[in-house]
């Protein structure tokens, strides 16, 4: 299997070009420092670079237990990217799902069936007590459940990539699924946290801060393994201003007061601490957005189901505001256009 490996690390390095990876580079660096003379950004598209050996293909849920399996599963992506021609920027990731922090506090992974070859979810602690328990202990060890897969994980991408300097160059290994201090929190306690708010919100302030702290850690020893370069950081093949892509799926659920008192401190610190950056949701978030866009450090939006929202009040707080949208509908911004709405050259879109 290793050496099947590095012959694919070597097709890759064999395969980029380095003057389509600083062309591509610097468009997507023009959009981000606002250069972007059209209203919408579409990545300018590579010059196709097809696959010289046949690349395996991987189920997820082998690669979960076998670093090579991961390596070459998430390799197979950037081969894609080169072959089709694609304007999106070359990454990777120690790709274990959303239960890398809750499987620290303990929560059980919930391995998909393998015909799905999808990630794998986590099992919620079972009752209040085991999260008083989770709080009195305080942050856990980095290396429990998922998180010592995921270090020794990106110590072999390292390694191996440090052999193939055009792949160490341009294929960016970015930050693990870490989610943001409310999804992660959600993941642990279950659907009974929305309760909480009102019911048990001392309790949930505590175990918010615990979350919180072990982001914070996780964080600070993934950038210690991994340093950030510049000021620029990719994430889903997306390039953004800043370090951290927070998630704030669960946010959908809570109302803008809830939000701005419970959760965006909690963000803000992350971004503080980090250098600022982007945030995804799913689902609605009109009435969150305004409390958001307020957020310091914030440079992008990376959201989902734009037909769930008012895309007026999104507008508002995200392209008004010099924060941009990343991966976002086309239709819905070609529309927005067709209308005469302004996006300001804030707006990416699918190569």
């Amino acid at each position: 299997m290793a050496a099947l490996v590095h012959d694919c690390l070597a097709d890759l390095q064999a395969r980029i070009d380095e003057r389509e990876e600083q062309r591509n580079l610097e468009a997507w660096q023009d959009f981000l420092e606002d250069r972007c003379s059209e209203p919408l950004f579409f990545p300018p598209k590579r010059k196709p670079a097809p696959a010289e050996p046949e690349w395996p293909r991987i189920n997820i849920n082998d690669a979960l237990d076998d670093f090579e399996l991961m390596i070459l599963r998430e390799l197979a992506g950037v081969s894609g990217t080169l072959a089709d021609g694609g304007g999106l920027r070359l990454n990777v990731r120690c790709n274990y799902g959303t239960g890398i922090l809750p499987s620290l506090f303990g929560c059980r992974l919930f391995v998909m069936p393998r015909e799905t070859d999808t990630l794998p979810a986590v099992h919620p602690l079972p009752d209040v007590d085991a999260i008083r328990r989770a709080v009195e202990a305080g942050v856990p060890d980095l290396r429990a459940g998922l998180g010592g897969k995921v270090f020794d994980c990106a110590e072999r991408f390292l390694e191996l990539f440090a052999k193939y300097p055009a792949v160490r160059r341009h294929v960016a290994l970015y930050h693990p699924d870490m989610q943001g201090p409310i999804d992660a929190a959600e993941e642990i306690w279950g659907s009974a946290i929305f309760l909480a708010f009102y019911d048990q919100p001392d309790l949930l302030r505590r175990f918010l801060e615990v979350i919180t702290q072990t982001y914070t850690a996780f964080m600070r020893k993934w950038y210690e393994l991994v340093p950030p370069s510049g000021p620029y950081s990719v994430h889903w093949s997306l390039l953004h201003k800043g370090r951290l892509m927070v998630r704030n799926d669960s946010l959908m659920n809570l109302s803008p007061q809830v939000y701005t008192e419970f959760v965006r401190p909690l963000d803000q610190r992350l971004f503080d601490e980090f250098g600022g950056g982007a945030i995804h949701f799913c689902g609605r978030g009109s009435h969150f957005i305004e409390g958001m866009s307020a957020t310091r450090g914030l440079t992008a939006i990376q959201m989902s189901q734009p037909h769930l929202n008012d895309m007026e009040v999104i507008y508002r707080n995200t392209v008004d505001k010099g924060i941009k949208l990343l991966n976002f509908d086309t239709k819905t911004a070609q529309a927005a256009v067709a209308a005469g709405r302004a996006l300001r050259g804030q707006v990416q879109c699918p190569a």
